[in-house]
């Protein structure tokens, strides 16, 4: 059996921790605190869990809060100046439970599941010990000594000082309301409201985000709570009144529902060399360390632990050398933190005019709002248009030529679809540049048995169109269960989408990935127009299939498929 220390006990460490009792291995947790100090303590941030976060807990068996959580199903967004102010709905409900309840039960069931508990607070001393009794060493937390062991990555990193002065209040006794309220004041900061669960009970959480030396930033001489409040009513009236106008009768959740602070939002070195020579792997805010500007925090800590646990579990017996630890953490890089980090950092610097652009006309063209909102939960579709003008307007003039007139809703029409159940495949070529190139594609279909044909769709706007449209063959591979990160990466803009990725060459160079269920080796027949689409008609030329379950996708998530129960043989 195996054994893995995590130091820390907040959301990726306990993430980790619990997924790894459920799959046999020995697990020792170090926590600063007990359970009953982290559920009457002080609130530990805010967080707002969007639907691909939450999948992840409801996959581990750690959704306990579904049915009592205010669901959160729009986002609204405004500024100040100019006057922006809009609506769009989520994809799937988000929601917000106080960590304090979420991470004090997690730390008992832990202890209940056969966990190792130890409490106290960690050193570098604390980790060469652990690295000669466990197997592997997960750091989940920057607390003290062990910030400094993880070098600053300066590429990664553009600021070396805080940006905001943050300040977090929950407040209950307002009218719900089912949204997060995203308001800019530029200049000023940011203001975001959303409810949550505390203490079994609904509540809002309040957030500034005061830009340095700012209005927003005065938090220094509200020293009691009941001063705290006060500030948060005073500024909320000040600066985003249609906020203070449901909120002004709010009261405090507890005398500990209030939290201000400042830091550096920073990326380290993922891997860290003991005194003794002995290699310790960092994780989540131990390594990405973001403002919650952008809500993606918490998300990301669920979702570095569910790439994490997937690498540690698919290697099995290997020791867990420094290059494992630095391909596992580049996994969740390349996949979610590096989308997280550029828009956060973007956000920091204030929207810029192409932004202001993109955010007025979402006001007017109801499937870009939805478009922008989708990327609070994947950061990923906002890349290239929230950064780049051209991009930007580019996207604007589409959606106004695609506006319904009369006809389907976009938005609802993609959740329609989105309910046929698929597979994934990973779409692959050689461009004429000699360059390795792969989609991610769920669009694959077979057409005929004789001749031998399959069709797949390829989104006209694609960087990868001329090398598909341009080559002779193309490889389609169809992914198992255990590869959906491998449907994330290249399905993420990149400069080498196949860094990491089992591969070999197979006829004419084409590369063939490892572990598949299937593999189709085509010859690029013909494309047919279709809308916004390229459909790509290929003739099988060769194949091989593996025995391996199969990777499914369903309503925007991935799926395990099972045999029928009535189809299930009897013995």
């Amino acid at each position: 059996m195996r054994s893995v220390a995590i130091v820390g006990a907040g959301q990726s460490a306990l993430v980790l921790g619990l997924g790894l009792l459920a799959r046999g291995y020995e697990v020792t947790l170090v926590s600063n605190r007990n359970a009953t100090e982290i559920a009457t303590g002080p609130v530990l941030s805010s967080q707002c869990m969007f639907e691909s976060a939450l999948q992840i807990e409801k996959a581990l068996g750690l959704d306990f809060w579904a049915a009592e959580c205010p669901a959160i199903e729009r986002l609204e967004l405004s500024v100040t100046q100019p006057s922006i102010r809009w609506s769009a709905p989520l994809d799937w409900p988000a929601g917000s439970v106080d960590q304090r309840l979420k991470l004090s039960t997690w730390l008992d069931l832990f202890d209940q599941r056969g966990g190792t508990l130890t409490i106290r607070e960690a050193s570098v001393d604390d980790l060469e010990e652990l690295a000669t009794t466990h197997d592997l060493v997960v750091v989940a937390t920057g607390r003290g000594e062990l910030g400094a062991i993880f070098q600053r990555d300066g590429e990664k990193s553009p600021y070396d000082r805080p940006q905001r002065g943050l300040a977090v209040t929950y407040l209950v006794g307002a009218e719900p309301r089912p949204a997060v309220s995203f308001n800019l004041v530029p200049g000023v900061g940011e203001c975001i409201v959303l409810p949550a669960l505390t203490a079994e009970r609904p509540c809002d959480i309040v957030v500034f985000e005061g830009v340095i030396g700012g209005p927003l930033d005065s938090w220094d001489d509200a020293r009691t709570p009941d001063e705290h409040l006060a500030r948060t009513l005073e500024l909320l009236e000040r600066f985003v009144p249609h906020e203070a106008k449901r909120l002004r009768r709010a009261t405090l959740s507890d005398v500990n529902g209030i939290l201000t602070g400042r830091f550096a939002p920073t990326v380290r070195a993922p891997v860290a060399q003991l005194p003794s020579g002995r290699y310790v792997l960092g994780m989540a805010d131990a390594i990405v360390l973001n403002d919650p500007l952008t809500g993606q925090g918490a998300n990301n800590a669920v979702k570095c632990a569910d790439v994490y646990l997937s690498g540690i579990l698919e290697h099995g017996d290997e020791e867990f050398a420094a290059d494992w630890m630095r391909r596992t953490f580049d996994r969740y890089w390349r996949g979610y933190g590096q989308w997280a980090v550029s828009w956060t950092n973007a956000m920091l610097a204030g929207p810029s005019d192409h932004v202001l652009r993109l955010l007025t006309a979402a006001g007017e063209l109801p499937a870009l709002a939805t478009t922008i909102a989708r990327g609070f939960d994947d950061p990923r579709v906002l890349f290239p248009w929230w950064y780049d003008p051209g991009e930007a307007d580019r996207l604007i003039a589409h959606h106004r030529s695609q506006a319904p007139d009369g006809g389907f809703d976009a938005h609802d029409f993609r959740r329609a679809l989105g309910q046929f159940t698929t597979g994934v495949t990973v779409v692959t070529t050689r461009g004429l540049d000699g360059r390795r190139v792969g989609v991610t594609a769920n669009s694959f279909s077979s057409v005929s048995l004789e001749p031998p044909l399959v069709l797949w769709c390829l989104d006209k706007h694609s960087s990868s169109l001329p090398a598909f449209v341009e080559c002779t063959q193309f490889a389609v591979n169809v992914l198992a269960a255990e590869q959906h990160h491998l449907s994330r990466q290249f399905a993420t803009p990149a400069d080498d989408k196949f860094a990491g990725v089992e591969a070999a060459d197979g006829p004419g160079g084409i590369p063939l990935l490892d572990g598949v269920v299937a593999r189709y080796l085509c010859r690029n027949l013909r494309q047919i127009d279709a809308g916004d689409h390229l459909i790509f008609l290929g003739e099988v030329e060769a194949y091989d299939t593996f025995e391996r379950e199969p990777l499914v996708f369903h309503s925007g998530v991935y799926r395990i498929v099972t045999r029928h129960p009535e189809l299930v043989e009897t013995r």
